[in-house]
């Protein structure tokens, strides 16, 4: 075999343990997400080893998609981090055994401190599954490891059954893209769900225009303004807007007699407009649905604030 034939053994392997975890979702998962989602407190998922690592990224995972949480090693609690939890709270208690001895000198104090656990391993029959108040089972035929030892499948179902929790918790609290926002203001992302029109609107040079001007003069101002567009405006409000795809047609519609038309021959008088504080993400969508490339902001009532093209949504 050549060394890609293991490599893609080895994840089709950890395909397989994935698609095995379907037969699994049981009563014990809607319960451990009907707990999590009524917890007043935060969800502390603990672990020890591969597990740890495992348990840290679905804490993290939980935490930017609603659902306070955080992560503890088993064996800092006996130095003081007892401290940080309450009976609002609920434990995520993972271990693919499920007889992790460090995990289980932990379980008696979360027990007698009254906080429900949700254990995750793969033996339903372990002591973590007995002391849960819901188990969910996360077992794997074989590991992808050729020696059958090495945590692989078993961690990447125990990972995949976490973003399983933290998507059905998303579905359950209706989060939605601005709340992700809220929780990732950083990045990309960020920057696209949490910045507005007023944010990257141009307001300076706009190829201003009438309803009466000829199109002989509006081409050379819709020229100047550079963003391939002109605004009609009458009485300080907005009249309508005309692009250079408008002036193409009209040129190939009427040929010579082009120049005695006005822009009010050619515009649209409704154009799409947003207001300053409309989220980026909705303009994009308002063009992408209506395939333009800008869109106008005004202030509310019809006076123009400025222009979104669709290189301005490129942040």
């Amino acid at each position: 075999m050549k060394v890609r034939d293991y490599a893609i053994q080895c994840i089709k392997d950890e395909a397989d343990a994935l698609m095995g975890l379907i037969p699994q979702i049981d009563d014990n998962f809607d319960n451990a997400v009907e707990l999590i989602f009524r917890c007043h407190g935060k969800v502390i998922v603990t672990g020890v080893g591969k597990s740890g690592h495992i348990g840290a990224k679905i804490a993290a995972t939980l935490s930017s998609t609603g659902t306070p949480s955080f992560f503890i090693n088993p064996l800092d609690v006996f130095h003081g981090d007892l401290g940080v939890m309450t009976k609002e709270d609920v434990v995520l208690a993972i271990s693919n055994s499920g007889q992790t001895d460090e995990l289980l000198r932990f379980i008696p104090m979360v027990l007698h401190m009254e906080i429900p656990i949700v254990g995750m391993s793969g033996n339903p029959s372990s002591l973590l599954a007995k002391y849960s108040t819901y188990h969910i089972n996360v077992s794997v035929t074989k590991e992808a490891c050729p020696l059958n030892l090495a945590p692989t499948s078993s961690t990447t179902a125990t990972l995949a059954m976490g973003d399983a929790l933290a998507v059905a918790l998303m579905e359950k609290r209706n989060f939605r893209p601005q709340d992700f926002a809220q929780f990732h203001p950083g990045g990309e992302l960020g920057k696209r769900l949490l910045t507005t029109a007023g944010d990257v609107m141009r307001t300076e040079e706009m190829p201003l225009i009438t309803p009466e001007m000829h199109l002989g003069e509006a081409i050379i101002l819709v020229s100047k303004g550079k963003l391939g567009l002109g605004i009609a405006q009458r009485n300080g409000e907005i009249a309508g807007l005309i692009t250079d795809g408008d002036i193409r047609r009209a040129m190939e519609k009427w040929k010579a007699q082009f120049f005695d038309k006005t822009v009010a021959d050619i515009m649209t008088a409704s154009p799409k407009t947003v207001t300053s504080d409309t989220k980026i993400s909705e303009v994009q969508g308002i063009m992408n649905r209506y395939k333009i490339h800008s869109v106008l902001v005004t202030d509310g009532h019809n006076h123009l604030l400025g222009v979104v093209d669709h290189y301005s949504c490129m942040i």
